[in-house]
């Protein structure tokens, strides 16, 4: 049998997405311990103490289906955001919304149109249902918004937006954000990717889900991954129309969020103190790193993530192995198309600490 006959076009052209390689797996391969993973953006001190201390209570149902309507998570988000739970969404992370938004909208006679060096998986999903992807040069690093506008074609039905923009740490800021979205034809669906929304909104002014009154094409997406500290349960969530609402309900596969995941997602909603030390730690850190990479002559793009990219000045597959072998996982960025440089995470203090001893030796 021929596979390559039978699959999707758009499905044969696409490589599996990499995640950041595994602690476990870095030592194991090179008998390394005590290694540190400074990769995937994760929160270094992990989910709210109310999270860890409540998840027995749900262990004993796990003989049960999960709630297939998250309807205790969706009240959950409405009540803390103001909104209403016909808004909400729940996703397998938020790469799930994503997921939704080009299952619905895309088909082969479809284009959609996303920003240079932004999120991997938004030309996965376009190509996987067979429509054309047009990526627009990005401008310093960040989304060129007029030439995305520039960009559209009759047959354009999505736009991704990333804000802030994973891997470069850039951010839209939110006049130039809704200048844009008033000049996108109203036939255009905009999906406004906020996984990092809880950093940026602690450093600046964030769009907040009451544009969503102005802006019926738009859908926002969230993430439980990373400030909450809950990547390993995979949760996320959109805010859209409830009209748009009912379309991403249509597609989603039944039980997609298990039972711990809704129940951790709940309650580390209502830990606003943990989280304001995880968002404070955070930023404390991100200037240790920034002073770090300027000793040491690194040029880097800041950041409103948790996370910073730095230039090597040359192929970055050198430093990164020499990183690997040095015990410290951080991210390449070849996929990306910036080759010459590697993403950090920012972590505890005596990891960033520890990467930047490291990265001396590269």
């Amino acid at each position: 049998m021929d596979l390559k006959k039978l699959v999707n076009k758009g499905v044969d052209s696409l490589s599996p997405y990499e995640p950041g390689k595994p602690i476990e797996d870095l030592e194991r391969d090179l008998g390394i311990k005590n290694a540190i993973k400074l990769a995937s953006n994760e929160n270094p001190i992990g989910p709210s103490p109310k999270v860890l201390q409540s998840i027995d209570a749900i262990l004993k149902e796990t003989h049960r289906y999960p709630d297939g309507n998250a309807t205790r998570l969706k009240d959950s988000i409405a009540k803390k955001f103001n909104t209403s739970p016909n808004q909400v969404t729940i996703g397998n992370g938020s790469n799930d919304i994503i997921e939704f938004i080009a299952r619905i909208f895309l088909g082969p006679d479809d284009s959609a149109i996303y920003s240079e060096h932004a999120f991997a998986v938004y030309p996965l999903v376009v190509r996987a249902v067979g429509a054309k992807g047009i990526e627009v040069p990005a401008k310093d690093f960040s989304h060129d918004l007029e030439a995305m506008l520039n960009a559209i074609e009759e047959n354009t039905k999505l736009i991704f937006i990333a804000n802030p923009n994973n891997p470069t740490g850039s951010f839209v800021e939110l006049d130039e954000l809704i200048d844009f979205l008033e000049k996108v034809p109203e036939d255009i669906i905009i999906l406004l990717d906020q996984a990092y929304y809880d950093y940026s909104s602690f450093e600046t002014r964030d769009a907040d889900f009451d544009i969503l009154k102005k802006f019926p094409n738009l859908v926002m997406s969230r993430s439980f991954s990373k400030a909450y500290g809950l990547a390993g349960f995979r949760v996320g969530y959109s805010v859209s129309s409830e009209g748009m609402a009912n379309y991403l309900n249509r597609v989603r596969q039944p039980f997609n969020a298990n039972s711990l995941a809704l129940y951790a997602a709940e309650k580390a909603l209502e830990d606003d103190e943990y989280m304001i030390q995880c968002l404070q730690l955070n930023s404390d850190q991100k200037k240790v790193l920034y002073e770090g990479l300027n000793s040491q002559g690194y040029e880097y793009l800041p950041s409103r993530g948790n996370f910073i990219s730095f230039d090597c000045k040359k192929d970055s597959s050198e430093a990164y192995n020499k990183l690997l072998n040095e015990g410290v996982i951080v991210r390449s960025l070849g996929v990306y198309k910036m080759p010459n440089f590697l993403r950090v995470s920012i972590g505890l203090p005596e990891e960033n600490l520890l990467f930047l001893e490291k990265l001396k030796l590269t």
